[in-house]
């Protein structure tokens, strides 16, 4: 179906048409283009998206957003980032779509994901979300302008790491749900202290639509400063925990062998819910994620549904079994990010599996003068998941690697390359290996030299 016609495309960037076409998608990575798609090509430090025109068109793009003359057909502008915000601004004003943003230090993108299935559970085929981790100040306005004009609800995925850019970005995606799934530390490089992450975060709610919901964590320790952040902006506001006096609760939290069991009293509703991933972390994410189902109006039980089927995100909990001599391991795949407190919360997943444990660990980066100390904080949570084996990879990692000396077997790698060698030669069969580290790192690198990506 149509998503844009080229005269839409230029009212909206204030740019010339060159002909008229129309385009199903919009991209402006050339690697992404499919056909139909609008290829926004955009100039930036590195490299210059017009260079990369004639491969878009032929991978069949519809059409282009440029700020140089070319043969292709076109909307010519006077910058393409701005075409692109442009675009988003429109997606955005022309939808009777329901928006809901989310955002936190830990569990932004899982939340989303399962709040995307949660929803088109009840209302299939009608629910748009930002693909990927686009969160940010070109994958928000991009992900908003993908948005088809007939869906029913949008959900939005923004991220920043410093002060300001969360209140930009909301103030695009104008959601009438803005969740904040957690604050913990990270990007702490470019934050005095947790407080200003949670101010930072709570900059989501100055984009609240008139009669906005809130969706604030109960059990943070900065629960009331979100709850003030949000006062101003939302007409109402709903927190969501483990703990008595939330207003999305659970009962009980029970870990099953294949997922969590979680009984959930939601206003006056309970729903008891079988959570497909493991672990304390998800019981918070389901509970957001049921709030913002409410909020909207959705069927809960048919939510509930959807998180029982929801499979693990590469990255982001994905598990596959991989062959070696002698059988299988498992491998639990959290290689897309870490900080602090998601390293803390899946080495507890990892406590609760089979076999030896063995820890792929890469370095958590952003946490300025502190990483020293976050990075040898890890030694007891390793401790607690009964690792048996460690696998340290990155130069941060020192300090942890000091902690760990005498405690358990290890190896400290400079790089993913060596690491890969270095994880082939301890695996063995029965296995359970998490790996896990921030994007940097390059860990997915090693999990698709295992054969962990299909």
């Amino acid at each position: 179906m149509t998503l844009w016609t080229s005269p839409e495309i230029a009212a909206a960037t204030g740019g010339a048409a060159s002909a008229d076409f129309a385009v199903t998608g919009v991209a402006f990575d050339s690697r992404e283009v499919g056909p139909g798609d609008l290829f926004v090509a955009m100039k930036g430090e590195a490299t210059d998206g017009h260079r990369f025109l004639d491969q878009a068109f032929a991978q069949s793009a519809g059409g282009a957003i440029v700020s140089e003359p070319t043969g292709h057909p076109h909307v010519l502008v006077n910058d393409g980032f701005a075409a692109l915000r442009a675009l988003g601004h429109a997606g955005r004003a022309r939808t009777a779509a329901k928006i809901i943003g989310v955002t936190g230090s830990v569990g932004k993108t899982s939340a989303k994901e399962a709040l995307f299935a949660a929803l088109d559970r009840s209302i299939p085929g009608q629910v748009h979300r930002s693909v990927k981790s686009y969160n940010n100040h070109t994958g928000v306005p991009l992900s908003l302008a993908r948005m088809p004009r007939e869906a029913a609800v949008g959900v939005f995925e923004m991220g920043m790491n410093h002060a300001g850019e969360l209140a930009d970005l909301t103030r695009m995606v104008r959601p009438d749900v803005a969740i904040v799934t957690a604050i913990a530390p990270a990007h702490t490089e470019f934050f005095p202290d947790e407080s200003a992450i949670a101010d930072a975060k709570g900059e989501i709610f100055q984009g609240l639509e008139p009669g906005g919901t809130a969706i604030v964590p109960f059990d943070s320790p900065h629960r009331n400063r979100l709850i003030a952040a949000a006062r101003p902006h939302a007409a109402r506001i709903v927190t969501f925990g483990l703990n008595d006096g939330a207003d999305v609760r659970a009962i009980e939290a029970m870990r099953l062998p294949t997922g969590t069991f979680m009984t959930a009293r939601i206003g006056d509703d309970e729903l008891s819910v079988t959570i497909a991933q493991a672990g304390m972390h998800w019981v918070s994410n389901a509970l957001a994620v049921l709030a913002a189902v409410q909020a909207v109006g959705a069927d809960l039980g048919l939510a509930g549904l959807a998180l029982a089927d929801l499979g693990g995100l590469a990255g982001r909990g994905a598990r596959r079994t991989i062959a070696v001599d002698g059988g299988e391991v498992l491998l639990i795949d959290e290689s897309y990010n870490a900080n602090p407190a998601s390293m803390a919360a899946t080495l507890a997943v990892l406590a609760h599996e089979p076999g030896r444990h063995v820890a792929v660990l890469g370095e958590m980066r952003e946490l300025g003068a502190a990483s020293p100390a976050y990075h040898a904080a890890l030694a007891e949570p390793i401790l607690a998941a009964n690792v048996e084996r460690a696998l340290l990879v990155g130069e941060a990692m020192t300090p942890l690697a000091e902690a760990l000396e005498g405690r358990i077997d290890f190896v400290h790698a400079p790089d993913v390359q060596a690491a890969l060698v270095s994880l082939r030669r301890m695996l063995a069969a029965g296995d359970t290996v998490l790996v896990k580290g921030s994007n940097g790192v390059g860990l997915a690198r090693l999990v698709a030299g295992l054969g962990g990506v299909t």
